[in-house]
């Protein structure tokens, strides 16, 4: 198994690591983000999180002045999970930030046969396969391995092909108003 980078080694590679494209795959029900427990927190007391100056909506508006394309597709439960909730109720300073961000429903994912685990796709030709301890990230695996990319690529396409734009998404999802 490749080495695994995580945390501060995974923005890093954000910086320079591609030069085109970054697009993930979401499947989690929650994620065990050390960084985030106090806005779970607040946002779980009914208290507003959103955060423009976060620094990864810094490095989205610098990789978006670049050219650089990110996005993603979230699965997303019926009804949604408090995590899911709370990253739905600050999702428009990410994509105001210039990333795409879309959902699709899990079911709806199963139905299209869909795996559920996570990764990042750089530029096509590079995938990082997170790897998890409960909900706790361990990091992800940069590999080039064709059979993986390829595949990461197939449901980057299907995903994107099925899931709905975040500000749609959100107007249909009562339990985030």
């Amino acid at each position: 198994m490749p080495d695994l980078i995580s945390g501060p080694a995974i923005t890093d590679f954000f910086r320079s690591g591609f030069e085109h494209t970054a697009w993930r795959w979401e499947t989690r029900r929650a994620y065990g983000v050390a960084a985030e427990s106090d806005a779970l927190r607040a946002f779980l007391r009914g208290e507003d999180v959103s955060d423009p100056g976060r620094p990864w909506l810094a490095l989205m508006r610098q990789l978006r002045e670049q050219g650089k394309l990110v996005g993603r597709v979230r699965l997303v439960d019926d009804p949604p999970t408090d995590y899911q909730r709370f990253l739905l109720a600050d999702v428009t300073d990410s994509v105001e930030a210039g990333e795409d961000i879309r959902y699709l429903q899990r079911a709806e994912a199963q139905r299209r046969g869909l795996p559920e685990y996570d990764f990042w796709i750089f530029d096509s030709h590079t995938i990082g396969i997170f790897r998890f301890d409960g909900d706790r990230s361990l990091g992800m695996a940069l590999t080039e391995d064709p059979a993986e990319v390829l595949r990461g690529c197939q449901i980057r396409d299907a995903a994107v092909h099925f899931a709905i734009p975040a500000q749609e998404f959100i107007a249909q999802v009562p339990s985030v108003r």
